[in-house]
């Protein structure tokens, strides 16, 4: 649990789908460049896919004062990577309540998880063209890595991974 402004990041679990499914088609639709997903796959998964989708993942998401959801974020264990590196996934903060802090407090809330989890690494994926989430994920205390992949629903489009070392504590540049 924490706080950014007035609004709640809570971890949530299987039987907080119906939040989470809601929060997540909203991204989808408002930010469809930004996740490998797409709003028409996910509107067709039933109950059961969000609560096996909760069960294997992390899952945090931010509310306001009212309990309206207005941000998300998931941590992984990504297939292929190490052992000691858990994977942030589905970052998205609602764009009314951008720059306030929550993106911030969500990522501080799953590097906290990560080394809770034994992680040495928090990593993520961020397409170049995102200058945004880059200058986020920066200020936040992710470095570069270098290594570079296609997008794959969108070959035009690369991304490239991030790293934060868990055991370095306080979220720099704030």
């Amino acid at each position: 649990m924490g706080h950014a402004d007035g609004v709640l990041i809570r971890r949530v679990d299987e039987d907080d789908w119906p939040t989470v499914r809601d929060i997540r088609l909203r991204a989808l639709r408002e930010s469809p460049d930004a996740f490998g997903s797409s709003l028409a796959r996910e509107e067709l998964f039933a109950e059961s896919h969000w609560r096996m989708r909760l069960r294997t993942s992390s899952t945090w998401v931010a509310l306001d004062e009212q309990g309206t959801p207005r941000g998300l974020v998931s941590l992984v264990q990504e297939p292929g990577s190490p052992d000691d590196d858990r994977h942030v996934v589905s970052l998205w903060v609602a764009p009314e309540v951008r720059r306030r802090g929550i993106g911030w407090s969500l990522l501080d809330a799953v590097v906290r998880a990560g080394a809770a989890d034994s992680a040495r690494t928090v990593s993520l994926w961020v397409v170049d063209d995102n200058a945004s989430a880059v200058d986020l994920y920066v200020r936040a205390g992710f470095e570069r890595t270098g290594e570079r992949q296609v997008l794959p629903r969108d070959p035009q489009r690369t991304e490239e991974r991030y790293v934060r070392r868990t055991d370095v504590l306080g979220l720099a540049g704030r």
